[in-house]
């Protein structure tokens, strides 16, 4: 059970229009934003950077920025954000097979070597300490840009703090992302009862 409750319906009313733009985006209303909303210069610097490294203008795949988000989540050990991560990826289209490999990508068929080299590098950056190595850089380098590969560790750190946030608050998974997370993580381990009511 989340340690913070949601923030006031006068808070959350007047941040309203930047929950209304996340809950499009991600299909339901994020609980780990509705705490965020009790400081409301928290979520719009928040929301502000999400949107630079999730938003439209984004030039990665956004199923390769969710199973970026996803490993790196995995690496810090953020139930709550693997739940979320993998159930964007699907939202966005991923495969349920490639999904459902996502543990294992670095010896799955289903993941390319661009894919492989991300992900590699997001298990290495979201671990604490980070893991990072040059030779990973230079294995992006031949899949990625570097403007793409600034993006790449955009959403590695920006799950970082999401990582701590919602790991940190015990905050409550939503009812869609935890029914995706039971049936589709759990059978690879996924273990979420820090973020259940």
């Amino acid at each position: 059970m989340t340690r913070i409750s949601p923030a006031s319906d006068a808070q959350l009313a007047e941040s309203k229009d930047l929950l209304a733009l996340a809950a499009a985006a991600m299909g339901f209303e994020a609980n780990s934003l509705k705490v965020m909303a009790r400081q409301p210069a928290i979520l719009q610097g928040f929301m502000g950077l999400s949107a630079a490294i999730l938003g439209p203008n984004a030039s990665l795949d956004p199923v390769l920025r969710q199973m970026i988000a996803h490993i790196s989540s995995a690496a810090a050990g953020c139930a709550y954000c693997q739940a979320h991560t993998a159930h964007g990826a699907e939202h966005r289209g991923a495969d349920a097979e490639k999904l459902a490999a996502l543990w294992s990508f670095e010896t799955s068929d289903l993941f390319s070597p661009a894919e492989k080299a991300a992900l590699d590098l997001a298990l290495a950056a979201g671990s604490v300490p980070n893991q990072s190595t040059d030779a990973q850089f230079e294995t992006l380098r031949e899949h990625f840009s570097e403007d793409e590969i600034v993006e790449i560790v955009g959403v590695i750190a920006l799950f970082g703090f999401l990582n701590r946030w919602n790991d940190t608050l015990a905050t409550t998974l939503e009812d869609s992302p935890l029914a995706f997370a039971e049936a589709h993580l759990a059978p690879n381990g996924w273990v979420g009862e820090r973020h259940k009511d």
